[in-house]
């Protein structure tokens, strides 16, 4: 297993890198400067997808195991948007870019110009979770890509051995809200949403998250966004 360098949550290098692989100017990464209502009301429209970067507690990894079991066990098996782009992460700091392709690809509606991103697209259309996460694994002009990007973070991203810190997407696809994380074996189902109440909906999501760690701090909530001229 190779490990990147990871991304960090600032905004500015995550818009120059979707665009460096290709995708329209139009959108761009933001912050989410809060959760409330009032604040969200702030977010430029249309918002695409909620990136949340976590840290990866004991009460998280207990409740991620608790959630895989529940879902494998379920006497109905979940099914999915046949359109869903999923993938498994299995490059280690990788979270960043695997969060930003999950919110890209699951918007069929954002032009993404020829080069490495809508190459991977093309290339991984027909295959499995798994197969995508390895083929991203063995993608050197997307590993060039983030390495490139990953070094214009604010700190040395370098000096990281050991990232406690997570990327997740949060997209709607057909009215439902879908968690994309990497590192589960399936896309997680949140019920319903729609274009109107789809940013509510997710922030909803992002403080269950932070209701199972409410001691700590270092959560960062990004938007996929309409550029703001």
């Amino acid at each position: 297993m190779s490990t990147w360098t990871p991304l960090e949550s600032n905004p500015e290098v995550l818009t120059k890198y979707i665009h460096k692989l290709g995708v329209s100017p139009s959108w761009s990464v933001t912050d989410v400067i809060g959760l409330d209502d009032e604040l969200l009301a702030y977010l430029p429209r249309p918002v695409k997808a909620i990136i949340l970067l976590f840290p990866i507690s004991d009460a998280y990894e207990k409740h991620r195991a608790e959630e895989h079991e529940r879902i494998k066990t379920a006497a109905e098996e979940e099914k999915y948007p046949s359109d869903l782009f999923y993938m498994r992460q299995f490059t280690h700091n990788a979270c960043g870019t695997v969060a930003l392709i999950h919110s890209v690809a699951n918007n069929k509606d954002i032009e993404i110009a020829p080069g490495v991103l809508k190459n991977f697209l093309e290339k991984s259309a027909s295959l499995s979770p798994e197969e995508r996460g390895q083929h991203l694994e063995k993608d050197k002009d997307f590993t060039e890509d983030h390495q490139t990007l990953a070094q214009e973070g604010q700190t040395d991203a370098s000096a990281y051995e050991t990232v406690i810190h997570h990327f997740i997407a949060l997209v709607n696809l057909e009215n439902t809200l879908f968690e994309l994380d990497g590192r589960k074996s399936y896309p997680i189902s949140h019920g319903k949403t729609s274009d109107e109440t789809f940013v509510h909906d997710a922030a909803k999501v992002c403080k269950e998250f932070m209701a199972r760690d409410p001691d700590d701090v270092r959560f960062t909530v990004l938007a996929l966004a309409a550029t703001q001229d």
